[in-house]
C-alpha cells in the first residue's frame, strides 16, 4: 500500500562527490519495512526519480542520492523549505524476520548504501550482530561509515583505486569475513551478481531498475525470476537469492 503526499524538505547537503542527503517532513505511516523506497515528482520533469530510504521516524523521511542527470541534479538544488509530491510506502523492503542465525552480513555499494542503514538499526533491534560492507570507487565518494560505526557495528570499506579502505571490490572484503549466517546486499547489477557467486549463505538482493510508474500499473520494471516475471517496484526490489535469475 502507497500513499501521495506532499513532503517539506528540511535538510538538503552534500556529503561526498556528487551525493546530497535530504531529510523531509510529512507523513511516514506507510512505511513498513526497511528497503523500501519513495517515488518523487522534481519540479519540471514528467516521470518521477525512486530513490531508497535510509532512515525515517515518525515525521521526517531521510534520503541519501546521487547526481546522476538532470532529474537529480535539480533535486540538489532545492532548498530547505521547498516542497516535494512524493509517493511512500513502495516496494517489499528486506524481510528481518528471514534472517538465520544473529550474524548478518550487510552489503552496499555506492548509493546502495542508504538502505542498509536502516536495515541495520531494525536488525539490531532484532538482537542480531550485523557485519557491515561498504563499496565506493575512490575515498572522496565513501560516506556514513561513521554512522554505521555509532551503530556498534563492525564496518569494512572498500575502494576501487584503493585510496581507503580495502583496495578492490566488496567480494574482497566478504572473503575476510570469517563467519556470517546470511547476507542483505543492494548496489548495481554487476555488484549483486559478484556477491552472488561469492558469498556462501541465502541472502536477499535488492535490485535497481527504470520505473515509470513505481507502484506496478505499467509493468516497465518487469523482471524475470525462478518464480515468474515479478515487477521491481512492487514485488521487488528486493528479491531472494533462489529465485534469481542472472
Amino acid at each position: 500500500m502507497n500513499k501521495k503526499d506532499i513532503y517539506e524538505i528540511i535538510e538538503n547537503n552534500k556529503i561526498a562527490k556528487d551525493v546530497y542527503k535530504m531529510i523531509i517532513k510529512g507523513d511516514t505511516s506507510y512505511i513498513r519495512a526497511p528497503g523500501q523506497f519513495i517515488n518523487i515528482q522534481v519540479p519540471g520533469y514528467y516521470l518521477r526519480r525512486p530513490i531508497s530510504i535510509c532512515d525515517y521516524d515518525e515525521e521526517t523521511i531521510t534520503i541519501i542520492y546521487k547526481i546522476v542527470g538532470n532529474g537529480t541534479d535539480k533535486l540538489s538544488q532545492m532548498k530547505k523549505g521547498e516542497t516535494l509530491d512524493i509517493l511512500t510506502g513502495l516496494g517489499n523492503g528486506y524481510n528481518i524476520k528471514m534472517v538465520k542465525g544473529d550474524t548478518p552480513l550487510l552489503i552496499g555499494g555506492g548509493v546502495g548504501t542508504p538502505p542498509m542503514y536502516r536495515l541495520c538499526k531494525d536488525l539490531i533491534k532484532e538482537g542480531k550482530k550485523p557485519t557491515v560492507i561498504l563499496g565506493f570507487n575512490s575515498k572522496e565518494d565513501c560516506f556514513y561509515e561513521k554512522e554505521f560505526k555509532d551503530l556498534g557495528v563492525d564496518v569494512y570499506i572498500t575502494t576501487v583505486d584503493g585510496s581507503y579502505g580495502i583496495k578492490g571490490f566488496v567480494t574482497d572484503a566478504i572473503k575476510e569475513i570469517k563467519e556470517y549466517t546470511y547476507y542483505y546486499t543492494c548496489g548495481t547489477i554487476p555488484m549483486l551478481k559478484a556477491v552472488y557467486n561469492t558469498a556462501n549463505t541465502d541472502g536477499e538482493f535488492s535490485f535497481e531498475a527504470r520505473m515509470g510508474c513505481g507502484f506496478g500499473a505499467c509493468m516497465g520494471c518487469t523482471m524475470e525470476t525462478k518464480n515468474g516475471y515479478k515487477r521491481i517496484c512492487k514485488e521487488g526490489p528486493v528479491l531472494k537469492k533462489e529465485e534469481i535469475v542472472w
